[in-house]
């Protein structure tokens, strides 16, 4: 049986999906990339081939995500893509007839606008920190409440407190005022919900046209408190599909059915892999290279200006 592996390398999370020819779901797996990338690459792909059918064959490879290029080259894959293409793919292949995709990941978010499964407008935050999940996870730590509960008590408020949402730095400074004063903490919880959403909707989604169905993403998306924020802020009905976290690896599986196969050998996983750093002193530009290597041989070198790699 012919199947296509798909990767989505995050800052927070790794993702992976094997496909067959139906776009059917075979085996996924999602683990914290912990500042590893390789070592969270090499097990998610490892785990995804224990869980496939023993008559199975990975042909297709891709990639996406912040890491995609390293996993590309760490896996050999002929398909690398950006994260809009490959989430706007993936969630049109479960939900046809979306038309507004808002994604929330630990340190960036991005919204994709969608007409007749064409993407024809979108953005990606990858600077404020106060539109992400890692700022959540962040305000958890200090009010003492596991971020996973964070919906239950943002649903519980009734008075939800305004907190500043234009950064980090202002949001913190008002979420300390608003404890000291008294704020019971689901109406701070609440509050840092909307604020999530408020800075989402003043950045990237300013000027834009949010059209229904309206299906929401990433990590934060489990968050109901966000959710229901969204829904508040937007009029419309907010879906969150289970497998949502998976939608970048599933879409840049199913593009690479498009380019030639070739047999994915797991083996090449325990070859050496190694990432260095040097400067090059060619020109004034002094640029920052990225040298990749692979089995001891240098695969790949990123970075440079000019094109002319020392």
């Amino acid at each position: 049986m012919r199947c296509y592996m798909g990767i989505d390398v995050g800052s927070i999370s790794t993702k992976g999906v094997v496909i067959d020819s139906d776009n059917k779901i075979l085996a996924q797996q999602y683990i914290w990339t912990e500042g590893n990338p390789v070592s969270a690459i090499k097990k998610v792909v490892r785990e995804l081939h224990k869980g496939l059918p023993k008559d199975s064959m990975i042909v297709g490879i891709g990639t996406t995500g912040s890491a995609r290029n390293l996993a590309g080259v760490l896996l050999g894959a002929k398909t690398v893509k950006n994260e809009i293409t490959a989430h706007a793919v993936g969630t049109l292949s479960v939900h046809p007839e979306v038309r507004t995709i808002l994604e929330i990941g630990g340190q960036d978010s991005k919204i994709i606008i969608l007409e007749n499964g064409v993407v024809t407008d979108y953005a990606m935050n990858t600077l404020c920190a106060a539109g992400t999940g890692s700022f959540l996870s962040s305000q958890a730590v200090r009010l003492g409440v596991p971020v996973e509960e964070f919906g239950k008590y943002a649903l519980k408020s009734k008075n939800p407190a305004k907190i500043a949402a234009r950064c980090t730095v202002f949001a913190e400074s008002d979420l300390v005022h608003k404890a000291q004063i008294g704020y019971k903490k689901e109406d701070i919880i609440a509050g840092l919900c909307n604020a999530v959403v408020a800075n989402y909707m003043n950045n990237l989604a300013k000027g834009k046209t949010i059209r229904a169905p309206v299906i929401f993403q990433g990590g934060v998306s489990k968050n109901a408190g966000v959710k229901e924020a969204f829904k508040n802020a937007t009029g419309k009905e907010i879906m969150v599909d289970e497998r949502g976290h998976l939608m970048g690896a599933l879409g840049v599986a199913i593009l690479s059915k498009k380019a030639n196969a070739v047999e994915f050998d797991i083996s090449q996983l325990d070859k050496p892999f190694e990432t260095k750093g040097t400067e090059c002193s060619r020109c004034a530009n002094n640029c920052e290279l990225i040298s990749i290597y692979k089995d001891n041989k240098l695969a790949e070198t990123w970075g440079s200006r000019c094109g002319v790699v020392e």
